[in-house]
């Protein structure tokens, strides 16, 4: 008598399970969307704008100096932040290109 019921309500249990991860999977998708996709275009963006700095662009870097790329290696950046003064950067902490120019001769 008191069993009856204990096995009426669980024949329904798997359909209820599955539809409580239904709002888990929303949640990833929209974060996917919102957050994750932008990131990704952010950084690929960032990346092809690293690879076409070249010799005479003026760049700023993420520490806040403005100069014009004076030499181009693999990884690293020869800036000239002021006359004669010349500094290294490494290629990934350039966060903008401010001018672009033609290729400089030599």
């Amino acid at each position: 008598m008191f069993v009856t019921p204990a096995y009426a309500q669980a024949a329904g249990g798997a359909a209820a399970g599955l539809t409580s991860f239904v709002p888990i999977i929303l949640i990833f998708v929209i974060m996917y969307f919102l957050m994750i996709r932008p990131q990704q275009k952010k950084v690929k963006a960032h990346r092809a704008m690293i690879e076409a700095v070249r010799r005479g662009d003026q760049v700023v870097t993420q520490g806040g100096l403005i100069g014009k790329v004076v030499k181009v290696a693999d990884t690293e950046v020869e800036v000239e932040i002021a006359t004669g003064v010349k500094v290294k950067v490494v290629k990934a902490t350039l966060a903008q290109v401010l001018s672009k120019t033609e290729p400089a001769e030599g």
